[in-house]
């Protein structure tokens, strides 16, 4: 017998926070890629470290990471990491409510902050997830814990609601999906690569796990011999790594820029 979705209230205080972040940070929405690319790297931390004791959860070779996908014409943007994962009390205990006391502490400090700080204070209260809700109309997790044979799916629209159902067949970690409000200006289509290029950039180089995206170069076509043709090139796909993994501190001063 198919299990039916769940149908759940958020918590007042993600409301609350809900309200906040979407009005109060909205003119710096960019940082809902770092925030999300923070997240999937802490998922990652958190496999690697468990995986010390129990040795099957990472198998031998597998590489770690993290993937964005862009589709222009459904308009969305998917945030991959094969981490540790969430089961359904996760899901419930950490995108459905937020500890209060860290609440009421996020609310006072942004209240307070000057605008050009309140960004940082998402990450430091532990509320970056709730950012997606300034760029999408909705948003989809797709997660199964490592550990674990079930998959579950979390589904909101950040009006108060949410939804979490079972979720057959997929991989260990996290997909997260934004369903994109309509763009409004080309410096912030989350569906371009040199936009998501550039946020990475900025927000997330220093990551230590490869961020990686499907990009479309222009290459010469080639014959039956593998020499190039003259004058005629074809578009092909390739997945590109878009940060650099280097501290700032291990970098060259000539390389850093504010």
């Amino acid at each position: 017998m198919t299990q039916k979705a769940e149908s759940h209230v958020f918590q007042a205080e993600v409301q609350e926070v809900l309200s906040l972040v979407i009005h109060s940070l909205y003119t710096e929405r960019d940082i809902f890629l770092r925030e999300l690319l923070s997240n999937a790297s802490d998922a990652l931390d958190k496999l690697r470290f468990e995986a010390l004791t129990h040795a099957d959860w990472l198998p031998s070779g597998e590489t770690l990471g993290i993937a964005l996908q862009a589709n222009p014409d459904a308009r969305t943007l998917s945030i991959a990491d094969n981490g540790i994962g969430m089961d359904h009390a996760d899901l419930v205990s950490n995108l459905g409510r937020v500890a209060s006391s860290g609440t009421r502490k996020f609310v006072e400090a942004l209240k307070e902050a000057k605008s050009e700080g309140s960004p940082e204070l998402i990450g430091r209260f532990g509320v970056g997830f709730y950012s997606s809700f300034m760029v999408a109309d909705r948003v989809t997790v797709e997660t199964r814990k490592a550990g674990s044979d079930e998959g579950w799916r979390w589904e909101s629209d950040g009006k108060g609601e949410y939804t979490v159902e079972p979720a057959p067949g997929l991989a260990r970690g996290t997909v997260i999906t934004l369903h994109l409000k309509p763009v409004e200006d080309d410096d912030h289509d989350y569906t371009q690569e040199w936009t998501l290029r550039d946020i990475v950039s900025r927000y997330s180089d220093f990551v230590e796990y490869p961020i990686q995206m499907e990009v479309e170069r222009s290459k010469p076509k080639l014959d039956d011999e593998g020499e190039p043709i003259e004058g005629e090139y074809e578009t092909q796909r390739e997945l590109e790594t878009l940060n650099s993994m280097k501290p700032l501190w291990t970098r060259p001063k000539a390389d850093i820029t504010s």
